[in-house]
């Protein structure tokens, strides 16, 4: 397939909606800048998942961190995302879930993602690829191997 045939090829896909997950990371701010960009090539929008990983919800679950303060946290890095969008004119929502369960043993981050794009019926998926920065912190990445393997939609890794 050349590259003219696959350009036609994506000029006939559809969206309205792509979902990206994000963490607070560098790279999950990376792919929310990709996902802005595909959003502003289809006229779609963009929705950021901030997912909690295991640290972060055990520790809430401990009462070692306020959940108040995560939710600080979370908000304010989804205030910097949806400038991301604002700033390329893209409308942007966001939402929070857990990426884990000491409940729950099918939670997994991808399956939050996966579950997340089939409730909002999102056309596109971008996850970011690149192990986070910080070491504690492997949330997204788990993430992206399953919705890898699983999505029914495209999927860009980034």
């Amino acid at each position: 397939m050349g590259i003219t045939e696959k350009a036609t090829r994506m000029a006939e896909l559809e969206v309205d909606l792509v979902v990206v997950p994000i963490d607070g990371s560098e790279e999950s701010e990376t792919a929310v800048e990709y996902a802005v960009t595909i959003a502003d090539s289809y006229g779609a929008a963009v929705h950021a998942l901030y997912v909690l990983g295991e640290p972060t919800v055990r520790a809430i679950n401990r009462g070692a961190v306020d959940e108040d303060d995560v939710a600080d946290d979370t908000e304010a890095f989804s205030d910097r995302v949806t400038e991301i969008a604002a700033d390329a004119d893209v409308e942007m929502s966001t939402s929070i879930a857990a990426g884990f369960s000491t409940e729950v043993k099918t939670l997994h981050p991808g399956s939050v993602v996966l579950d997340t794009a089939e409730q909002l019926a999102a056309d596109f998926i971008v996850v970011p690829r690149e192990p986070a920065t910080d070491a504690e912190s492997d949330v997204l990445e788990k993430a992206a191997e399953y919705v890898l393997l699983y999505a029914s939609q495209p999927v860009l890794s980034v």
